[in-house]
């Protein structure tokens, strides 16, 4: 049974969302059919918007019957438009259920690059009741931390390679609440701070809430450039740098250990306290990973790291590792945010840090299948798009065949598929010929998601040019 459309447009509307819809040079009937399927596809005509009749909408345009007529019919045959007679002609989208279908839970969110919680969560919550209790009989405020877990995060550290105490380590409300710290402490209105790109977007939008100025350094296809680095510390004066270095979000490159060694030396020569993102360190892909040690060097390094990717996002727990002095200075610039972490939540992640190993292990291979699942149905569905396989992280950046990732974005989501378009990951707007797509979801959902973009992907590909739309949140 077809379903009946459940809103209506007027011809008149419908004549100026249709704009400049005759180019010239191309049949009139052409020119509707692709003008109206990119009003269905980017949303403005939402699936069930009931059209004007023919005879009326023809009035409109000043065309004749006929070629509505025959724009109907072709997209009739894409799936876009439906009629029935006493009904009329509504709209809709291939493979999209129909009103009287039960609609899905929610949409396949590929804006947000985070996975589920592991099984370990949960136990670690049943398993931290006894230390709660201890708790209880205090204040609960800890603005640097409960001292067992800044003990755990500083034996991590030192397991990785850098040798680390506990009054090196502040416990936040996650990275981004790190930074938003480091902002605070180090910055000051109108100052720079330099950064790659593309890079992670709620970083960008940290640095202008700090009233500071991003000043980014393009990557290379293969890495960063690191004599862009070293020409953007001397000519533009920052007063800190932030770099993705483990797994860069969104391309997932990683800087080698010679990388690492020159970038620590140019931003002490520069006397640039360097940020360094380690969210993602954590997940290296590789069967057998060579891991580098955490970012150390002369000058001031900070890092930050999360339990947001490797464990759960819900828990909003995150730190910064960095000299004692530096530890209380943020601590001291933190009373404007907040008093300190919850603590319940600092128990888990205490918990889950006595012997961290296993969880990130499960969490590694979780996401090496996803990947890998997730390269397959791309270069089945979407063979005209590039992308290079990281060797961690939690997405793939993907070079598309044209200037449209944000047009994508916004027609995506009328068939259910949520996207962070590149120019998210960018200071200044472009990248539209990227787009990040991670590989968190679980993979029935991975594959229904790249089968929805690649249908909306074979239309919209043509679409010149970009208003921004589907621009989303991120992580």
């Amino acid at each position: 049974m077809v379903s009946a459309p459940t809103g209506r447009i007027a011809a008149p509307r419908l004549v100026r969302l249709l704009g400049a819809w005759h180019a010239a040079g191309r049949p009139a009937s052409s020119a509707l059919v692709s003008a109206l399927r990119l009003l269905v596809l980017d949303g403005r005509l939402p699936p069930g918007t009931a059209l004007p009749a023919e005879r009326e909408l023809a009035a409109a345009l000043g065309v004749s019957r006929t070629l509505v007529a025959t724009a109907w019919e072709a997209l009739r045959a894409e799936g876009l438009l439906r009629s029935r007679r006493g009904a009329g002609t509504w709209t809709a989208l291939p493979g999209r259920p129909r009103p009287q279908d039960p609609p899905q839970d929610q949409p396949l969110d590929l804006a947000r690059a985070a996975p589920a919680a592991l099984p370990a969560v949960a136990h670690a919550v049943d398993a931290v009741r006894g230390d709660l209790a201890a708790e209880l009989a205090g204040h609960g405020y800890h603005e640097y931390g409960l001292d067992l877990l800044r003990e755990r995060l500083a034996a991590r550290y030192t397991a990785r390679g850098l040798p680390t105490t506990a009054d090196e380590v502040l416990v936040t409300n996650g990275a981004h609440h790190a930074l938003a710290l480091v902002l605070r402490a180090f910055t000051g209105p109108g100052d720079r701070v330099l950064v790659d790109q593309p890079t992670y977007p709620n970083a960008i939008d940290a640095i202008a809430a700090a009233h500071a100025i991003p000043v980014p350094v393009p990557l290379l296809e293969d890495g960063w450039d690191l004599d862009g680095v070293a020409a953007a510390l001397r000519q533009s004066g920052p007063r800190l740098a932030y770099l993705v270095v483990d797994f860069h979000n969104p391309t997932g490159l990683l800087l080698d250990a010679g990388g690492r060694a020159d970038l620590t030396a140019l931003a002490a020569r520069a006397r640039v306290p360097l940020v360094v993102d380690e969210t993602l360190a954590e997940l290296d892909l590789r069967a057998a990973p060579p891991r580098l040690a955490p970012v150390r060097g002369p000058g001031t390094v900070i890092t930050i790291g999360s339990a947001g990717k490797s464990h759960w996002g819900g828990l909003r727990i995150g730190w910064v590792r960095a000299d004692a002095e530096v530890v209380r200075r943020l601590a001291a610039a933190r009373h404007a945010f907040d008093l300190g972490s919850p603590v319940v939540e600092q128990l888990v992640i205490a918990h889950l840090y006595a012997d961290p190993e296993p969880a990130i292990a499960e969490r590694r291979a979780e996401l090496a299948e996803r990947r890998d699942l997730l390269v397959g149905e791309l270069r089945a569905h979407c063979p005209d798009w590039g992308f290079r396989v990281p060797d961690g992280g939690l997405g793939l950046w993907c070079e598309l065949p044209g200037p449209f990732s944000s047009r994508l974005a916004a027609a995506a989501r009328t068939v259910g598929v949520r996207l962070a378009p590149g120019a998210r990951f960018s200071v200044h707007g472009g990248l539209e010929r990227w787009l990040r797509v991670p590989f968190t979801l679980p993979e029935p959902a991975l594959a229904e998601a790249v089968r929805r973009l690649s249908r909306v992907a074979s239309v919209v590909g043509g679409s010149p040019g970009s208003d921004g739309e589907g621009l989303v949140p991120v992580a």
